[in-house]
């Protein structure tokens, strides 16, 4: 009984938080979040002077790769790996749930990430983007694809690898939108020697809580995910690398990428996917209106 009363809890909880409401954390919770929010400074000013003191005598510093791995630790993720990572020269592209997505790649595989642009002027996260490599990209893409290749052969020259969430936004783990495939334009044409390896991130029956959906914002699901009790798995499905030489242009590639990590969430949740519940602008997709969880 109390079991399914929580569950009932969590239920209304993530569905008031969709709405755009604030959530309350429980006293409990709160000690979480104090806790949790400490270690992730604590780990944050260690490793910033040792990473510049890296750089300062050679290139490519581990430690946004260590900061990483801890950082989703101590947000209560055990992450583990399936399949085989490409360890260099490499693009994932990812479904995406969750900021918590950013660090457990970044901690499994020290890749860097492709970024709107507008994500380098946030405070504190920009920063570290930066110092992650990040790849900035305009919408109107200003930039220009030679810079943008430039910028994707320093990342990979440093990091070894870039991700790329093409959704447009995060989901709840159940479902799939469409690709954004602009954000895919530093592989046309492909910089030499470089594969393109789709990733499923699989957060199990932790997706509905975890998935940052709906009109929440950004604080008040950080603070659901640092308040939660207990530790979740996070699987990091490596799927089949692929040439994206082979393809004609991004969307042909966005299409192969996506039908493997539809396939292998088809796979892992054995059912189709849902419909997800909230319009995208980035993707122009809308949902139909008959089909709302968690109200």
């Amino acid at each position: 009984m109390a079991s399914a009363s929580r569950a009932t809890t969590d239920e209304a909880l993530r569905a008031a938080a969709a709405r755009g409401e604030r959530t309350p954390a429980s006293l409990t919770g709160w000690v979480r979040i104090a806790f949790r929010g400490t270690a992730l400074v604590g780990v944050l000013m260690l490793f910033t002077p040792l990473h510049f003191a890296f750089r300062a005598l050679a290139y490519g510093s581990p430690f946004p790769e260590w900061f990483l791995f801890l950082a989703a630790r101590i947000c209560g993720a055990r992450v583990r790996v399936i399949g085989t990572p490409l360890r260099r020269d490499v693009f994932f592209i990812a479904n995406h749930v969750s900021w918590l997505d950013i660090l457990a790649l970044g901690g499994a595989s020290g890749t860097a990430y492709v970024a709107k642009a507008e994500l380098a002027e946030v405070p504190v996260v920009g920063w570290l983007a930066r110092i992650n490599r990040t790849v900035f990209v305009k919408r109107e893409n200003r930039l220009g694809v030679a810079g943008q290749i430039n910028a994707l052969r320093e990342a990979l020259a440093d990091n070894w690898s870039v991700t790329v969430f093409p959704e447009g936004t995060t989901t709840d783990g159940q479902s799939l939108l469409p690709f954004k495939t602009s954000m895919m334009r530093v592989l046309e044409p492909p910089p030499p020697g470089v594969f393109v390896q789709p990733v499923v991130l699989d957060y199990g029956a932790a997706a509905e809580w975890i998935g940052w959906v709906g009109e929440e914002s950004g604080i008040n699901n950080a603070l659901r995910i640092l308040s939660r009790r207990g530790n979740f798995t996070l699987k990091l499905h490596f799927l089949e690398p692929f040439s994206p030489g082979e393809f004609a242009g991004r969307k042909e590639i966005g299409a192969m990428a996506r039908g493997r990590i539809e396939a292998r969430l088809v796979e892992i949740l054995g059912r189709p996917l849902r419909e997800f519940a909230w319009p995208v602008a980035p993707v122009r997709y809308q949902p139909r209106e008959a089909e709302i969880p968690l109200e």
